[in-house]
């Protein structure tokens, strides 16, 4: 009598659903999360201050100065380099402007000065750079150091007064409802995420900051494409402190030497925001947001300015710890 042949059945195959891993998502949003975090936060222990229409236009109309030279500095982040300058620069830039008036030029004839010690400043800054192969930390610390002594020079370590009242209009006038310097912030914002996202000088940056090698090897000047990286740069930094003396409506020597860190933190912030952690305009805005929420926050919660410099430094140290971690989960 046979027996019975038994037949194994295989066993069913087991669908593994793709689990949702919290760390990346974390990372790449985290920023962003910050943020709303930080307005949640402030909201609720002062919901009467901190969330009305007046202060809000207030925080964008703070921000407007960082934001403009930290979107331009962006642009050189974005070739791998750094521009410690852009405060001593936009310190300059508003002394200069402020010289110019008090001694009678024509406002037109000061803003186009301006204009012009920027783009020299940022042609400096990139000849030592991408033509004389110096460190761009080095050769822009160094500039830094000499744009504050000028900016001293020419004072004489004084604020300079008695600025003209159409001069003043730049930093205290408005359109409609916006505060202009918020709309030249939108403005610079705009132009500086058209150049990156869409020219080929633009795609030329992101490639340099990526492989400068092989960018040379396919024939592209890399040389001068760095170098028009430092010519924004000083651009966006002369407008910035231009707008910053009038609306002081003063004119100090050493009034943006703090936008320098805080610009290159509002980049380092903003490149979480990228799959690739690459510097990128909208993430550079989120950055400057959160520095100045956090800010006008701890000044309305009345907290000390020391205590939010060191607070500002642990953001700094938490904002390159952020990216670096990004860059290497993006490889």
């Amino acid at each position: 009598m046979r027996e019975p042949v038994v037949v194994d059945e295989p066993a069913p195959a087991v669908v593994e659903r793709p689990r949702r891993r919290v760390g990346p998502f974390l990372l790449g949003y985290g920023t962003l999360l910050g943020l709303v975090g930080l307005m949640l936060a402030f909201g609720a222990l002062r919901p009467g201050i901190f969330l009305s229409a007046s202060n809000l236009r207030n925080v964008l109309e703070q921000i407007a100065i960082l934001g403009i030279i930290s979107f331009t500095q962006t642009i050189v982040m974005v070739v791998g380099d750094f521009d410690l300058s852009v405060g001593s620069l936009a310190s300059l830039s508003g002394v200069l402007v402020a010289t110019l008036l008090i001694g009678g030029t024509s406002l037109p004839v000061a803003l186009l000065a301006a204009v012009a010690i920027g783009l020299l400043a940022g042609a400096i800054n990139g000849v030592l750079v991408a033509y004389m192969r110096l460190s761009a930390f080095v050769a822009t610390l160094a500039m830094m150091t000499s744009f504050a002594g000028l900016a001293l020079f020419v004072t004489n370590g004084s604020t300079l007064f008695g600025l003209p009242e159409g001069f003043l209009w730049l930093g205290q006038g408005r359109i409609g409802p916006l505060p202009l310097p918020v709309v030249v912030l939108a403005t610079v914002g705009i132009v500086t995420w058209a150049a990156l996202g869409h020219t080929t000088l633009g795609r030329r940056w992101y490639a340099i900051g990526g492989n400068p090698e092989a960018v040379r090897l396919a024939g592209i000047n890399v040389d001068l494409v760095r170098f028009s990286a430092f010519l924004a740069s000083g651009v966006g930094a002369s407008i910035a402190g231009v707008i910053l003396a009038s609306r002081l409506a003063s004119a100090h020597p050493t009034a943006g030497t703090p936008f320098m860190l805080m610009s290159i933190a509002a980049v380092f912030l903003g490149m979480t925001l990228s799959k690739e952690a690459q510097p990128n305009i909208p993430g550079t805005a989120v950055g400057v947001l959160i520095l100045g929420v956090l800010s006008n926050g701890l000044n309305i919660m009345q907290v000390s300015s020391y205590v939010q410099q060191i607070l500002t430094g642990l953001i700094i140290v938490l904002a390159v710890s952020l990216s670096g971690l990004a860059q290497r989960v993006a490889r």
